[in-house]
C-alpha cells in the first residue's frame, strides 16, 4: 500500500457548513421579500381571497425555484452542506410547496366562485376551461400530490428507488406547466417589466442550475477523464474494491471521505447507478471503491471486466476533512461503513483514534491495510466486536476508550441504527454539535 502525502489544511474557525446555510436562507429570504414587493406594486386588488391565493401561488413558484436548486447538486453547496442534508430539506420544502399551492388554487377558486355567485366545482371547471393556463396547472398541482404522496415515509418505503425516482422526475413536468401559467395568467407578467424580468431570471437560474449541476459537469468530468475500470480485487466473500483510472486524475476535485454514483457501462448495467464512498484517498493516479454484497447490482461487481467503461457522477458530500474544527480526531466506523473512514484517516496526520464496530474479527473490511495504515500514521486502533446489544459503544465505553472525546472532531459513518446510537452517545459525552459529523446517502429525483 503507498500513502501520499498531503498538505492538510489547518481546522476552519468559520465552519463552511453554517457560512452555506445562511446563504441559503438570506437568499430565500430576500427572494420572498423581492416577490412581496412586486405583489404589492402590482395592486392585491379588492378580494380578500384572491389576494390571498395570488400570493401563496407567487411564494409556490418561488419554492419550486428554490427545490430545483437544492437538488442541483452543485458542488459549493454540496460539499458544504452535503447532499443528504440538502435532500432533507429539499424534500421539507417540498411539503411547503405542497401546501401553497394548494391554497393557492383553493383561496384563487373560492374568490371567484363568491364573486360570480357559483360553486367551488363550477367556478374550477369554468376557469380550466376559459382562463388560459389554468388547466395547465391544475394538472401540475395533480402531479405534485402524486410526488408529494410517494414521498411520504410511508410510501417511500415501500416502493424500490428506481420506482420511486421515475415518478420524481415528473417534478420537472409540473415545474415547466407551472411556469407556463405563470407567464399566462400571473399580473406580475403583465404589469410590471422589472418583474417580468425577475421571474424569467429567477427560473433561468434554477433550471440553469439543474442543467449545470446534473448534466453540464458529469459529461464534462467523464469525457475529460475518461474513467475505466483498471482492477478488481475481491477483498472477501462478499466485499469486493473496484479500482478506476483515467486521464488527468489530478484536476478531479475528489477529496477523501466523498462519495460518487458509479454507472458501470455493461450491458445489462449501464442504467443502474449506485452510491460508493471512495475507499481510500484520491492520489491523483486511481480512484478506488469497496463495496459490500447487498443485491443482483453489488454482486455483480465482482465480475466487471478490467477496461469496463465507467460513468461517474460527484464526487459529492461534505463528510470530509473541510469541516474539522479541532487538531485532533476520532473516527468511528461500523461494517462497511470504514470505506470512507479508510480515506479520511488516510487523509489526516494529526492524533487519530479509529474505533471500527463489527460483529466478528470477519466483518471487518480492509482490517490489514487499516493496521498497517495506523501503525504508519501512528494512530489507536480499536477493533470492537460483538452483538448489537449490550451497546459497547455506549458512553462510558466510548470515554474509556477515547477518554479526551470532547475534545476531537468525530466523524461517523455506519448502519443508521449504530449511527444513531453513537450520535447520542456523543451528545450525552457533552461533544459539542459542530464537532460531530457524519453523512447518510440520501439521493433525490
Amino acid at each position: 500500500m503507498t500513502t501520499v502525502e498531503r498538505v492538510q489544511p489547518p481546522p476552519t474557525a468559520i465552519r463552511p457548513k453554517v457560512v452555506a446555510r445562511t446563504g441559503l436562507y438570506a437568499l430565500l429570504a430576500a427572494n420572498a421579500a423581492v416577490v412581496t414587493v412586486f405583489f404589492l406594486q402590482a395592486g392585491p386588488g379588492s378580494d380578500t381571497l384572491i389576494m390571498l391565493g395570488r400570493l401563496a401561488g407567487l411564494y409556490g413558484a418561488l419554492l419550486m425555484a428554490f427545490q430545483l436548486l437544492l437538488v442541483a447538486r452543485l458542488p459549493w453547496l454540496d460539499h458544504r452542506i452535503g447532499m443528504d442534508r440538502l435532500t432533507s430539506w429539499h424534500r421539507w420544502v417540498g411539503f411547503g410547496l405542497l401546501w401553497t399551492l394548494l391554497s393557492h388554487a383553493l383561496f384563487i377558486t373560492l374568490g371567484y366562485a363568491g364573486a360570480a355567485s357559483a360553486s367551488f366545482w363550477d367556478e374550477l371547471v369554468e376557469l380550466a376551461t376559459t382562463t388560459e393556463g389554468v388547466l395547465r396547472a391544475i394538472v401540475a398541482l395533480a402531479l405534485i400530490l402524486v410526488i408529494g404522496g410517494v414521498s411520504a415515509r410511508f410510501a417511500r418505503r415501500r416502493l424500490a428507488y428506481e420506482t420511486w425516482h421515475f415518478i420524481h422526475l415528473y417534478t420537472y413536468v409540473a415545474v415547466v406547466l407551472a411556469f407556463t401559467h405563470q407567464v399566462a395568467v400571473g399580473t406580475t407578467f403583465t404589469t410590471s417589466s422589472a418583474a417580468t424580468a425577475y421571474w424569467w431570471g429567477l427560473w433561468g437560474v434554477a433550471l440553469g442550475s439543474v442543467f449545470l449541476g446534473r448534466v453540464v459537469l458529469p459529461v464534462w468530468r467523464n469525457l475529460r477523464h475518461q474513467l475505466r475500470v483498471s482492477a478488481v480485487v475481491p477483498e472477501s466473500d462478499n466485499v469486493v474494491s473496484i479500482y478506476v483510472t483515467g486521464r488527468d486524475l489530478d484536476l478531479l476535485p475528489a477529496r477523501a471521505g466523498q462519495f460518487f454514483l458509479w454507472r458501470f457501462l455493461t450491458k445489462d448495467r449501464w442504467w443502474q447507478a449506485n452510491p460508493f464512498s471512495l475507499s481510500a484517498a484520491p492520489d491523483g493516479n486511481r480512484l478506488r471503491l469497496t463495496a459490500k454484497t447487498a443485491g443482483e447490482g453489488t454482486a455483480a461487481l465482482r465480475h466487471l471486466k478490467v477496461g469496463t467503461r465507467v460513468f461517474a457522477e460527484g464526487p459529492y458530500g461534505a463528510f470530509t476533512t473541510l469541516h474539522r474544527t479541532r487538531s485532533e480526531t476520532l473516527l468511528v466506523a461500523g461494517g462497511v461503513g470504514i470505506t470512507p473512514i479508510r480515506a479520511l484517516l488516510e487523509d489526516l496526520h494529526d492524533h487519530v483514534v479509529l474505533i471500527y464496530r463489527v460483529a466478528t474479527d470477519r466483518d471487518a473490511v480492509l482490517l490489514d491495510e487499516l493496521r498497517e495504515l495506523a501503525h504508519a500514521k501512528g494512530a489507536e486502533l480499536h477493533v470492537v466486536t460483538g452483538p448489537a446489544t449490550p451497546d459497547k459503544l455506549a458512553p462510558r465505553e466510548l470515554a474509556r476508550l477515547v477518554p479526551d472525546v470532547a475534545e476531537r472532531d468525530v466523524f461517523v459513518c455506519g448502519p443508521p441504527a449504530m449511527t444513531s446510537a453513537v450520535l447520542r452517545t456523543l451528545r450525552d459525552l457533552g461533544v459539542p454539535g459542530p464537532q460531530i459529523h457524519f453523512e447518510r446517502f440520501s439521493l433525490a429525483g
